[in-house]
C-alpha cells in the first residue's frame, strides 16, 4: 500500500508539470512522513548518496564524457560518416543512421542510459532540423541505445554474470545476434514509421563498396576501439568499469595525435558539456534510489518473484510472466538495481524449470534496460528528452511502434533459445 502512495504522488507530481526528478525525489520523502512508517527521514538522504556509491555507475559519467569527446577528437564525425554511409539511403535516413550508430557504440558504451544521452546530444539536433519531430527523434535514440545492453561489454550482463554465478564471457557471445536482431527490428519499425510521416533518406543514391571502404577506413580508430576494450577485459588488463576511463584516455590519445583535431578549447568544451549531462542524470539516478529503496525494503520484487514462479510450471509460461515482471520493474526501477535484487532469487528458478541461465540472463536484462525508456521513471527516456527538451508526452506517443518491434525480438528469443545459445555453446 505505501508503494503504491509513492508511485501516485510521483506521478501526480509530474502530471501538475514539477521537473521529474524532484517529482520522484518528494515522493521518496514522502514514504518517510507516513503514519506507521518508522524508518527515519535520514535513511533517505543516506540512500541518495549511497546510490552514487557503485561502482558499475562510475561508467556513467565516464561513458557520458567520452561522448563529448568523441565527438570533439572528430572520432564521432567519422562514425556519423560511415552510419549514414551504411543506411542513410533508406526512408527515414537519419533515423536508420542513428540506428546503426548505436549498434557500432554498443562496443564503446557500457550503458544504456550513457549512450543514450551522448546520442541525444550530439545526433537530435540534425533530426529535428531536418524535419524528425522531437518525439519520434527522441524515441529512436533512446530505444536505439537498448542495444547496448546485449552488445559487449553490457554492464546489466556483467552483473547478472557475476551474481548468478553465470558465464560473462557466454553471456557476451550470446548477445550478439540478439543486439543485431533488435538493429533490424528497430530499423524496420523506422522505415514503416518513416514512410507514413514522409521523412525522406539522407542520400539520393546507395554508397558504392568503395565509397563504404573508405568510411570504414576512416573511422578505422573508433571501429577498433571495441576490439581493444574486449581484448583488455578478456586479459584482465582492467575491469569493464574501468574501461570508460580508458575510453577516455583512447578518445584523447587519437584527438590529439592521430586525427589532430582536439585542441585545448574543445577538450574544456566537451568536459563543460559532459558536466551538464552527468549532473542531470546522476540528478535522476539519485532521486531514484529512494524508490528503489522503499521498493526492496517492502520486498515487492521478491514477493513478485516467488509468486510468478510458484504459479507458473510450462517453461515458456513461466518465460512470459517474468518477462511481464521484468518489463514492470524495468518501469519503475533502475535496471541495475533489479538485476541486483532478482538476480540471485531468479537465477535458481529458471535452472530449476530446465532454462539457460545465459538464455534467461539475455532475456532479463534488455527487457529490465528497456524498462530505463518508457513511463513513469525511466532514467534514460529523462535523459534524452532532458537533453532534447522534449515532452514525455510526445515521446510516449511516438514510441510505441519501437516498443513493438522489441516485444517481437523478446518473443523470438522465448520461443528460440538458439537465438542466445548457438554462439556460446559453438565458440
Amino acid at each position: 500500500m505505501t508503494s503504491l502512495i509513492l508511485f501516485v504522488t510521483c506521478l501526480g507530481l509530474m502530471a501538475v508539470g514539477m521537473p521529474v526528478a524532484f517529482a520522484i525525489g518528494i515522493a521518496g520523502f514522502t514514504y518517510f512522513m507516513l503514519p506507521g512508517t518508522y524508518v527515519p527521514a535520514a535513511i533517505g538522504v543516506q540512500q541518495v548518496v549511497s546510490t552514487t556509491q557503485s561502482f558499475p555507475l562510475l561508467a556513467v559519467p565516464l561513458f557520458i564524457l567520452i561522448g563529448h569527446l568523441m565527438n570533439a577528437s572528430g572520432i564521432m564525425t567519422r562514425l556519423v560518416r560511415l552510419s549514414d554511409a551504411l543506411a542513410g539511403w533508406m526512408i527515414g535516413g537519419l533515423a536508420q543512421a542513428s540506428i546503426v550508430l548505436s549498434t557500432l557504440m554498443g562496443g564503446v558504451s557500457g550503458s544504456a542510459v550513457a549512450d543514450a544521452a551522448m546520442q541525444g546530444r550530439i545526433i537530435s539536433p540534425g533530426m529535428v532540423k531536418h524535419g524528425y519531430s522531437k518525439g519520434f527523434t527522441g524515441s529512436v535514440i533512446a530505444i536505439g541505445s537498448l542495444i547496448t545492453a546485449t552488445i559487449p561489454p553490457s554492464i546489466g550482463l556483467i552483473l547478472y554474470g557475476f551474481l548468478g554465478e553465470v558465464s560473462i564471457g557466454k553471456l557476451f557471445v550470446g548477445g550478439i545476434v540478439p543486439g543485431a536482431l533488435l538493429m533490424i527490428a528497430l530499423m524496420l519499425a523506422t522505415r514503416f514509421f518513416a514512410k507514413r510521416r514522409g521523412y525522406r533518406p539522407s542520400r539520393e543514391t546507395r554508397p558504392s563498396f568503395a565509397e563504404v571502404l573508405s568510411e570504414v577506413r576512416s573511422s578505422i580508430w573508433a571501429l577498433l576501439f571495441p576490439v581493444w576494450l574486449l581484448v583488455g577485459i578478456r586479459f584482465g588488463l582492467f575491469t569493464p568499469s574501468e574501461a570508460g576511463a580508458f575510453a577516455v584516455a583512447y578518445a584523447l590519445v587519437v584527438g590529439l595525435f592521430i586525427y589532430r583535431e582536439l585542441t585545448f578549447r574543445r577538450i574544456v568544451e566537451a568536459f563543460r558539456d559532459a558536466v551538464v549531462d552527468i549532473g542531470m542524470v546522476m540528478l535522476l539516478i539519485m532521486f531514484s534510489g529512494i524508490i528503489g529503496y522503499v521498493i526492496s525494503l517492502n520486498q515487492v520484487p521478491q514477493s513478485l518473484a516467488m509468486i510468478v514462479s510458484h504459479t507458473f510450471h510450462d517453461k515458456y509460461l513461466l518465460l512470459f510472466a517474468l518477462s511481464a515482471l521484468l518489463i514492470v520493474l524495468g518501469m519503475i526501477v533502475e535496471a541495475t538495481v533489479v538485476v541486483m535484487l532478482l538476480t540471485p532469487i531468479l537465477v535458481p528458478v529458471v535452472e530449476a524449470a530446465g532454462i539457460d541461465p545465459v538464455h534467461f540472463g539475455l532475456i532479463m536484462v534488455t527487457l529490465v534496460t528497456f524498462g530505463g525508456m518508457t513511463p513513469p521513471v525511466g532514467v534514460a527516456m529523462y535523459a534524452v528528452c532532458g537533453v532534447m527538451n522534449c515532452s514525455i508526452q510526445e515521446y510516449t506517443r511516438e514510441m510505441l511502434p519501437f516498443a513493438v518491434a522489441v516485444m517481437v525480438v523478446v518473443v523470438l528469443m522465448i520461443f528460440f533459445p538458439q537465438l542466445v545459445l548457438f554462439l556460446p555453446n559453438h565458440f
